[in-house]
C-alpha cells in the first residue's frame, strides 16, 4: 500500500475522533479544575487515540499485499485475510468499501451519535474465495455470513480495494495487468 494513504484511511473515524476531543476535554477539565488542563487533556487523548491510528495504519501499509497472475488477483494482508478472484470471475471495476471498524453508531440515545464508515475505493469485484482469519469481531463474521453467494459455485462475491493500494493503480503496472487479462474491463 502507498505510505500517502493515511488520511483516506483516517477519514471514516474522523467524526470520533470530532466528539472525542470535546469529551476528553471536559473530563479533563473537570476532573483537573481547570480548562487549561483540559484541553491539554483533549490533546494529549486526541493525540494518542490518532497515534493507535496510525500504528493500525502501519501494520496494514507493511502487511498488505497484491499480486497479480495469470490466474487472478490475490490481496492478503497481515491480519490474516485472503481474497482471490480468478481473471474469468472478475465481473466489473468500480467502488469496493473495506470496513475497518462496526457499523453501529456509538453516543447515548437523544444525543450525539456517531459512527465509521467504510472506506471506499475503487477495485475489482466478482465472485471469488475469501479466506478470514479465525479470531475476527462477531459484527464482521455477521456481515460476511450476509455476503451473496453464487449457488452454481458457492463463491462469495468480494471486492479487492486496488484504490486503497494505489490510488492511480490504473496507470500502474495494476492497470497493465488488468488490461491484458481482461481488457474488456477498462475500456
Amino acid at each position: 500500500m502507498r505510505r500517502g494513504s493515511f488520511l483516506a484511511f483516517a477519514a471514516p473515524f474522523l467524526p470520533l475522533l470530532v466528539l472525542f476531543f470535546p469529551v476528553t476535554l471536559l473530563l479533563g477539565a473537570i476532573l483537573l479544575g481547570s480548562t487549561a488542563g483540559g484541553v491539554l487533556t483533549g490533546l494529549v487523548c486526541t493525540g494518542a487515540l490518532t497515534g493507535v491510528l496510525a500504528v493500525k495504519h502501519h501494520r496494514l501499509v507493511t502487511g498488505t499485499v497484491v499480486r497479480f497472475s495469470a490466474a487472478g488477483v490475490e490481496l492478503s494482508d497481515s491480519y490474516g485475510f485472503r481474497l482471490f478472484l480468478e481473471w474469468p470471475r472478475v465481473e466489473r471495476i468500480g467502488v469496493v468499501e473495506s470496513r475497518m471498524a462496526s457499523p453501529r453508531p456509538i453516543g447515548r440515545p437523544g444525543g450525539p451519535r456517531v459512527r465509521a464508515g467504510a472506506m471506499r475505493t475503487t477495485g475489482l469485484a466478482g465472485w471469488g474465495t475469501r479466506q478470514v482469519p479465525s479470531r475476527v469481531p462477531r459484527w464482521m463474521r455477521d456481515r460476511l455470513a450476509g455476503v451473496p453467494v453464487d449457488p452454481a459455485t458457492g463463491l462469495q462475491w468480494l471486492g479487492i480495494p486496488l484504490g486503497a493500494v494505489d490510488p492511480h493503480w490504473e496507470k500502474g503496472p495494476m492497470g497493465d495487468w488488468v488490461r491484458r487479462q481482461r481488457p474488456d474491463l477498462l475500456g
